[in-house]
């Protein structure tokens, strides 16, 4: 059986769009997928660092955060200000430059996520910034108190169907 021109150019037509929805997927694939590094790991990853999508976790430095509008300059340590270790850490720098202002948790010692990009400067340049809860849960201290949960309040409740009201003394 012979194919008719019109059934070939269907095929070419559809071989064409395969082949470009492949493409698409393909290199959408490779530009959204980033990588979550630590600071000391970032260093480490030599020029690999300056081509991928990264995404760096450090605690925020105290006093470091400097707003503008919804954009943000600060100083990340891979560890928490009150760890004896967090002196000598490794810092980064980074430039947050999103379209969002930065979320309420970020604060001085906050968690916080940053991803972008690692710019030859030694900057971290991030699009995206993500904050978990601040050091308030933190473990206690040495030879702290627990805080005690407040009492609970109990109230007297009455059941309405057994009250007794001046029709029932018929």
């Amino acid at each position: 059986m012979k194919a008719s021109p019109n059934n070939l150019r269907i095929g070419i037509a559809v071989v064409v769009i395969l082949a470009t929805v492949g493409w698409l997927a393909y290199s959408g694939y490779g530009s959204s997928k980033s990588y979550y590094v630590k600071i000391t790991e970032l260093r480490a990853m030599g020029n690999k660092a300056y081509t991928r999508n990264l995404r760096v976790d450090g605690f925020v430095v105290p006093g470091s955060i400097q707003r503008n509008g919804p954009h943000a300059d600060f100083v990340i340590n891979e560890y928490e200000s009150h760890m004896a270790s967090a002196a000598a850490g490794p810092t980064l720098k980074v430039v947050y430059d999103g379209s969002e202002p930065p979320p309420d948790t970020f604060k001085d010692d906050s968690e916080a996520v940053a991803g972008g990009t690692y710019g030859r400067d030694g900057v971290f340049h991030a699009t995206t910034l993500q904050a978990k809860c601040a050091s308030k849960y933190a473990p206690a201290q040495p030879g702290a108190q627990p805080e005690s949960p407040a009492p609970a309040k109990t109230a007297a409740v009455s059941s309405p169907a057994h009250a007794s009201t001046p029709s029932d003394a018929n």
